[in-house]
């Protein structure tokens, strides 16, 4: 043992030893560059910890940081654990070795189930379809307390705040899925909470906590989901505040990962397809650096699974930019709201277009009808509710075997991002989450800001 508890083969390796005690010891500021997890480098950590690395080159940066400090390049956690070995955890947490913490988040016991699929498949003549079903649906061992997979980035998200020690203000924005789950994993935390979510997502705002919702301060801002964005980045200007990171914070992307993971353990090996709807994309990026996890683990196969991300049109910048087509006009009225993000990680290093390259992915652009269409025939035949963004995955899916995109045994994965609303109502009262205002400006929410001070 070395340093902090670093552990190395003996042999040519041993350079890379030295550089890790100088760092640990503190004898040094800046980190040594390294070899990625997925190169032939040797080295592991201990038990919980991970390395922090620029996806653009490989730099080394700080445990905490969310981005790099010499590009814009998004951050990605190399683990101790090359192999994972799920533990005896519940839910999310049986997959610690691939999270961003030390031990579980207490009161949370949800995470992904993927089951094969029946009616689905026999509808649309596939063979080897499985679905991630990450919502709420007993009968099938689903409990996310929200009925989305953001369940799967707030839990990790909130313990990494926890263990870091900070007591710190998050702020986040939300067009309401994302709102939700984090009011229920910082509440079971007490830990204090700024939400900035658009008026029109506010009946999206609810808890099945018995005591509501804790430390939480929600603003209704008159806008869209970007007008929210703009104003919880502007918080975080204020001592006290700090941001949540979207999708440069590591917690939520390799939360989200899991739903991959759980794939992997339950079919055997990497899907050779992955369905996903999408807003910023960020569920595609997590998707896609599990997958690198699983072909550097050696028992899943070597494949990475070819990504099919889908947005609703016209709010579809991530189809437009992939497509190179001009923008059409966005529209207020759409099927999904949630899937629309003006700025989505699309360009930057590690982002949504190098995963779609790395994986010869695509991207489809769905509209109402089609997603009401899909909607209504998973529901029927798997016989479930889902929310309205997963539908426009299952359209993408509909189109794909349409187009022979996918073959009839090939494996595929289709991640139903929310759904079992219908079903928790039969077993929970819903309480809504009402906002301390509604604002028109950052004027005015700076103003309230001042006040609760």
């Amino acid at each position: 043992m070395i340093g902090k508890g670093f552990y190395i083969l003996l042999g040519k390796h041993w350079a890379i030893v030295n550089d890790f005690k100088l760092v640990f010891t503190k004898r040094i500021i800046s980190f040594p560059k390294q070899k990625t997890l997925y190169s032939n480098a040797r080295y592991f950590l201990p038990m919980g910890q991970f390395l922090l690395r620029c996806v653009n080159d490989g730099a080394l940066q700080p445990q905490y940081a969310l981005s790099c400090t010499h590009d814009h390049s998004l951050l990605r956690a190399e683990y101790r654990s090359r192999q994972i070995r799920p533990g005896d955890a519940p839910g999310i947490w049986r997959f610690l070795d691939w999270l961003p913490v030390e031990k579980a988040f207490p009161g949370f016991e949800a995470g992904p189930v993927t089951y094969k699929s029946r009616g689905l498949a026999r509808e649309l003549g596939l063979e080897n379809l499985f679905i991630g079903f990450n919502g709420y649906w007993p009968e099938r061992e689903a409990r996310l307390p929200t009925c989305s997979f953001k369940d799967l980035e707030a839990a990790p998200t909130i313990e990494r705040l926890r263990e870091r020690g900070e007591k710190a203000t998050l702020v986040l924005a939300s067009a309401g899925n994302t709102a939700r789950a984090f009011v229920h994993a910082a509440s079971l935390a007490g830990w204090p909470l700024l939400l900035f979510v658009p008026e029109k997502a506010l009946d999206r705002m609810w808890t099945v906590l018995p005591n509501g919702a804790g430390m939480v301060t929600m603003i209704a801002v008159r806008g869209d989901y970007y007008d929210a964005i703009v104003m919880a980045e502007k918080a975080c200007s204020y001592p006290g505040f700090i941001p949540e990171g979207g999708a440069r914070n590591i917690a939520r992307r390799d939360g989200m990962g899991t739903v991959m993971l759980d794939a992997a353990f339950f079919v055997g090996r990497i899907p050779e397809h992955y369905f996903q709807a999408v807003g910023s994309g960020t569920g595609g990026i997590s998707a896609w650096e599990a997958a690198l996890r699983l072909r550097g683990d050696g028992r899943f196969g070597d494949n990475m699974p070819r990504l099919h991300l889908a947005q609703n049109i016209p709010n579809a910048p991530i189809f437009y930019q992939w497509k190179g087509l001009p923008a059409e006009p966005t529209r207020a009225d759409m099927f999904d709201d949630v899937l629309f993000n003006r700025r989505p990680p699309y360009a930057i290093p590690g982002g949504v277009k190098d995963a779609l390259l790395e994986t010869g992915g695509d991207v489809y652009g769905i509209t109402d009808a089609q997603a009401q269409q899909a909607k209504r025939l998973l529901e029927e035949s798997e016989e479930i509710d889902i929310l309205n963004a997963p539908a426009v995955a299952v359209a993408a899916l509909c189109q794909a075997v349409q187009e022979d995109r996918v073959g009839p045994n090939e494996t595929i994965l289709l991640n139903i991002t929310g759904g079992g609303l219908a079903r928790m109502k039969e077993d929970y009262e819903l309480q809504a989450l009402p906002p301390l205002a509604t604002v028109r400006s950052w004027e005015d929410a700076a103003e309230l800001l001042e006040e609760k001070r």
